[in-house]
């Protein structure tokens, strides 16, 4: 009796684990460039006092004035277009184009405390700021004792 310790046809093997690589590897960007197409725009940071929540929203290149900004039942919409940078015409050819461009809405749940009637907001430098201030009575006060 033999016993072979490969199989028969080597190329099908090699075409087996090809296949089985792909499967592994779906999904995952071919290109470091890809990555960054992928993210989420614009880009955010938010924390939190006792008195206000602040947003930082990262959106150069964008008109404020034609930025809208919503808070609705503790969601905070964020939307507007970020217009191309790249001429278009024949006499232009683009390598790379990793800048976002064309039309945004970002939306984040935020706590239901915060009142909709105080928020101010600022656009400097391509940063958007907003500050929300929470409501009176569910801010943390200190009580005195007498």
């Amino acid at each position: 009796m033999v016993t072979t310790l490969f199989p028969t046809n080597l190329f099908e093997e090699f075409d087996r684990l090809q296949r089985e690589l792909d499967r592994l590897w779906s999904g995952w960007p071919a290109a470091i460039r890809e990555v960054a197409l992928d993210t989420v725009y614009p880009a955010i940071n938010i924390g939190r006092t006792p008195e206000a929540v602040e947003v930082y929203a990262f959106i150069p290149g964008v008109d404020p004035a034609k930025l809208e900004v919503t808070l609705e039942q503790g969601v905070l919409t964020i939307a507007g277009e970020r217009p191309s940078s790249i001429p278009e015409n024949d006499q232009v050819t683009v390598y790379a184009n990793e800048r976002f461009a064309g039309r945004f809405k970002r939306t984040i749940s935020l706590s239901e405390d915060l009142d909709p009637d105080k928020v101010e907001a600022t656009y400097r430098d391509g940063v958007l700021r907003l500050r929300i201030a929470r409501k009176a009575h569910l801010q943390p006060r200190r009580i005195e004792i007498k």
